[in-house]
């Protein structure tokens, strides 16, 4: 949930604040120094690499909020991260995607009003906005085949579907669902929708609401732009899910539950889509006030990583029976406050998460063999950052 809906969910949850320190321009990580090759008995300096983008989403409309879509590149090896200023003329883009021809940048803009709009990266041109369909867009995704945009809006408790022509702009939705059924669980006033993401197989679209503790499934027509659905999974009630993440092998899935704070494996059935939720088990969090934010799952399916606001850790889950079972290792500090979203690098080598109330960008190094993680130096400023997308 964003800075549009408040407390809306659990009344107990902290709307988006300030960062406890200012933004800094031109910030930058610090990371432990680089070994140096030892070459014919004397030192050598190690091969420079490229810096590789990243992209950080804020609120607009907050006290010490953003006033864009921040710029900042990242060394895939330190995971030392340099500012390079600011993309305006986007509404609070609290949460962000890429095509998968990597070309265009997609924003939704949480507002009443909400909207969704895409970016041409080569010269980071607005390509344009669409209203959203519905009331606080706060979570967008791109359908495999590069043709269609998702958006989960959670105010109003709707997905939407948008075209994607070929330079990457979109068009008017072609379809907006509301979740009417089942009613609201304990304590919400309607739905909530809070993602809406493809299965790995391309078959279904899922979207986690939670207002109504349920995973809807749909049928996309990829020629019409329409939503079908097909299926419901429910949590038990006032579980609260806000994020669901595939296991590569596509027969699993993870679920945060935001409200009562706790995770469950789903399994996933892709020739009908129907997903079952099991049994609700530890955040790591250890007792106290914590809302579990988003899943990450390694490429190779052996580790799994929860983002913890409130206890403000990154839980570190063993992946075990190929997808079926988690089993928790341990919960790593994640020097920042209230961690709402968590991304891997494009390679696995690093983990970023986006500490909302601190307002900065931790980085981690992951270790490849024991799905350890270490902390990259001080965490980079940014204000109310709340995603960050490392390209």
């Amino acid at each position: 949930m964003g800075a549009v809906t408040g407390a809306a969910a659990v009344a107990a949850l902290p709307a988006p604040a300030a960062p406890r320190r200012a933004a800094g321009s031109g910030a930058r990580t610090t990371a432990a120094p680089t070994p140096r090759a030892v070459a014919g008995g004397r030192e050598t300096a190690p091969a420079r690499t490229a810096a590789r983008p990243l992209y950080l989403g804020t609120y607009t409309s907050v006290a010490g909020g953003g006033t864009g879509i921040g710029l900042a590149e990242y060394d895939p090896v330190s995971g030392a991260v340099t500012a390079r200023g600011v993309l305006g003329g986007v509404a609070d883009p609290s949460y962000l995607a890429v095509h998968p021809d990597g070309r265009t940048l997609y924003a939704v803009d949480e507002r009443q009003d909400g909207g969704v709009t895409a970016v041409r990266l080569a010269d980071r041109t607005v390509l344009g906005t669409r209203t959203a369909g519905g009331a606080g867009p706060c979570h967008l995704s791109v359908h495999p085949s590069g043709r269609w945009l998702l958006s989960a809006d959670y105010q109003s408790g709707s997905v939407a579907v948008h075209p994607i022509d070929d330079s990457g702009a979109l068009g008017e939705h072609t379809d907006v669902v509301t979740h009417s059924a089942p009613p609201p669980g304990p304590g919400q006033r309607g739905p909530h929708a809070h993602q809406c993401v493809t299965s790995p197989d391309g078959g279904h679209v899922l979207a986690v609401d939670l207002g109504t503790d349920t995973v809807y499934t749909y049928r996309l027509d990829t020629r019409a732009g329409r939503l079908t659905e097909v299926s419901q999974a429910h949590t038990r009630p006032g579980a609260g899910p806000r994020h669901l993440t595939f296991h590569p092998g596509g027969r699993y899935a993870y679920l945060a539950n935001e409200v009562d704070d706790s995770v469950a494996v789903c399994a996933y059935d892709p020739p009908t889509g129907r997903l079952s939720v099991g049994k609700e088990q530890s955040t790591g969090a250890g007792g106290g006030v914590n809302y579990p934010a988003q899943f990450l799952v390694t490429a190779d399916g052996r580790f799994a990583y929860l983002a913890n606001r409130g206890r403000d850790t990154v839980a570190r889950y063993a992946v075990e029976a190929d997808g079926a079972r988690l089993r928790l290792l341990d919960a790593v500090p994640v020097a920042g406050d209230f961690p709402r979203q968590i991304a891997f690098s494009p390679d696995g080598g690093l983990l970023f998460a986006a500490n909302q109330k601190s307002g900065t960008v931790s980085v981690f190094h992951v270790d490849r063999a024991t799905g350890g993680l270490r902390l990259a130096g001080e965490p980079f400023r940014s204000p109310v950052a709340v995603c960050a997308l490392p390209l």
